[in-house]
């Protein structure tokens, strides 16, 4: 399996399990609609479903890619020397495209919800991230902050030096997976923790693209900040990383 498929594979289930448990929560009439939930009890099941996604992701195509899933990984794998630069852009294409899949598959997968549901803000929200309080700083920063933290959670687990210490065994996707699920609870308020730029563009054409009823705007005027706030977060996680650890 080449990169660019297995990139795909792993980044579509990513997004499939990921927006899919955004959808459950938002879309009007679905078993898991928040009518039944406190808003904070839907906020735990999306954290938690995101890093589910994530873990089963990386189990998926670990042994074909890598399983970078993000162009921000792949960013910060390059900055360190783990993945050669002309790599690079096979990876996110292959992430960009599978996350696009993957939305297309939930969107299927809850088709007789999309024109139930009225508010186009929850329609959009299950692809892509918005902010809970427009702030161009203030929201670029949480998306470095929290991506920086994900690529030094990663490299943390990564390192030989952990692995010596405390033996995760096969344990890692799901470790990463729980990772994503803190940063989520911690500080994924004020984004909505996107720290995934292609899990963020993928969608978010998908959302554009598709019949969706009553669908709305894209966000496209907010749409840099979940590319680049993760790709700063990641230069600035890998480069604490080599200067503390290597």
């Amino acid at each position: 399996m080449n990169i660019f498929i297995a990139e795909a594979v792993g980044t579509g289930i990513l997004c499939l399990l990921g927006c899919g448990c955004v959808a459950q929560v938002l879309l009007t009439n679905s078993k898991g609609s928040m009518s039944g939930l406190s808003s904070g009890s839907g906020w735990l099941i999306i954290c938690a479903g995101w890093g589910l996604a994530v873990a089963f992701g990386i189990y998926a195509v670990a042994w074909a890619s890598g399983a970078h899933l993000n162009p921000a990984v792949t960013i910060a794998m390059a900055v360190l020397g783990k993945t050669a630069w002309v790599q690079v852009p096979v990876y996110i294409a292959g992430q960009i495209f599978g996350a696009f899949c993957g939305a297309i598959l939930v969107w299927l997968a809850y088709l007789p919800h999309w024109a139930a549901t009225e508010d186009s803000g929850l329609k959009l929200a299950v692809f892509s991230t918005m902010p809970a309080m427009p702030n161009t700083l203030g929201n670029l920063l949480a998306e470095v902050i929290g991506t920086a933290m994900l690529v030094l959670g990663i490299l943390f687990l990564l390192d030989p030096h952990v692995e010596k210490a405390t033996p995760l065994v096969g344990f890692a996707p799901m470790a990463i997976g729980i990772l994503v699920t803190s940063i989520g609870m911690s500080l994924g308020g004020a984004t909505g923790f996107a720290i995934n730029p292609a899990r963020d563009l993928g969608p978010r054409i998908a959302h554009a693209l598709l019949p969706i009823a009553g669908k709305g705007d894209s966000g496209w005027s907010y749409s840099w900040i979940p590319i680049v706030g993760p790709i700063l977060g990641a230069v600035v996680g890998a480069a604490f990383y080599s200067v503390l650890w290597t």
